[in-house]
């Protein structure tokens, strides 16, 4: 039988900010789960139990998945992942998705109560800590307001989900729904690709959100591999003057022999105002790299100088977006 892995004691610790009105203390690098569905790549079944393994015992207690994710199988191999930790269910918060699938969209009251069931199988838990609504803005957003959080209120009620919340690209639906609903119904918000060097957008919505009591989380700090040396996928949908300005701000972080990714990582940490930044991994080495940038920013501080020569690259592209989801009307 294996040994749970001990979590983090003694300094350095990684960081744990509280989400929101919940109650919950989350790590301030939230582990996202997608590339456990081969998303990115074949990972064994070995490699995963080690990543989230190493996760825990580095401090890291939050995990982001959702059954859109490989089809169902990063919830599958979360679910096996966090079984062998072998520590009470109460050490670790784990948040799945509802209303985007591999077959499509479905934000119906029937197919997100029948969601909740068929994660929490895949995942062999009792309950959830967060059920987001997946990418809503591929939703009528009068739909998510009318129907679909109506009924993860219901999910909530009957305590296979602690919180509810929100996901998407475009940063006024967030405010659309918000404004609809009464204070306190919405838990979270997940953002991403807005908490980035080259777009922090969501900085402007933070009091807003604040103000609604609404716990903030933030994935993508790469701008979905835009902040990288190898750069982004053939698949990414930014602008092509945006993809070119992150490749000479990669280059020159190259040439001056620092590393893009974590500048960016750090940098997206930076904000304590945003609880958990989710950063998609799948092996030992890329959970020690987050962390170890993680603690070296609470400790020693990120580089500013190099940080303000990217900034002054990407300045031209400061907050450019692409467009996201259908037509609301």
């Amino acid at each position: 039988m294996s040994t749970a892995p001990t979590p983090a004691t003694g300094p350095p610790t990684l960081e744990r900010r509280e989400l929101g009105n919940t109650g919950l203390k989350v790590s301030c690098i939230g582990f996202g789960a997608s590339p456990l569905g081969n998303v990115f790549g074949p990972v064994s079944d070995h490699d995963a139990v080690a990543a989230v393994r190493a996760a825990f015992s580095l401090g890291i207690n939050f995990f982001d998945t959702s059954p859109y994710y490989g089809g169902t199988l990063s919830e599958k191999v979360l679910g096996k992942c966090l079984k062998t930790l072998e520590v009470p269910r109460s050490e670790y918060i784990v948040a799945t998705k509802c209303g985007r699938y591999v077959e499509g969209f479905d934000f119906s009251s029937e197919r997100v109560t029948r969601s909740i069931g068929e994660s929490l199988a895949r995942l062999q838990l009792d309950y959830v800590d967060i059920f987001h609504c997946h990418d809503i803005e591929f939703a009528s957003l009068d739909q998510i307001v009318n129907e679909t959080i109506p009924a993860l209120q219901k999910i909530k009620e009957s305590g296979k989900a602690r919180f509810i919340g929100i996901t998407g690209l475009p940063l006024n639906m967030f405010t659309y729904v918000l404004d609809r609903v009464s204070p306190g119904t919405v838990d979270v918000i997940l953002s991403y690709c807005h908490y980035s060097v080259n777009d922090s957008a969501l900085e402007e919505l933070l009091p807003y959100l604040k103000s609604k009591g609404v716990g903030i989380m933030s994935a993508s700090p790469l701008s979905m591999g835009l902040l990288t040396e190898n750069g982004p996928p053939d698949w990414h949908p930014a602008p092509t003057e945006l993809k070119v300005a992150c490749q000479a701000a990669a280059a020159y972080c190259k040439e001056n022999g620092k590393n893009i990714s974590k500048l960016a990582l750090q940098y997206s940490l930076s904000n304590r105002g945003i609880a958990s930044v989710l950063v998609g991994m799948n092996s030992v080495r890329q959970v020690e790299e987050n962390v170890a940038a993680a603690v070296e920013l609470a400790t020693v501080g990120k580089d500013e100088t190099t940080l303000s020569e990217v900034e002054a690259i990407l300045k031209p592209v400061k907050n450019k977006t692409w467009p996201s989801g259908i037509q609301q009307t």
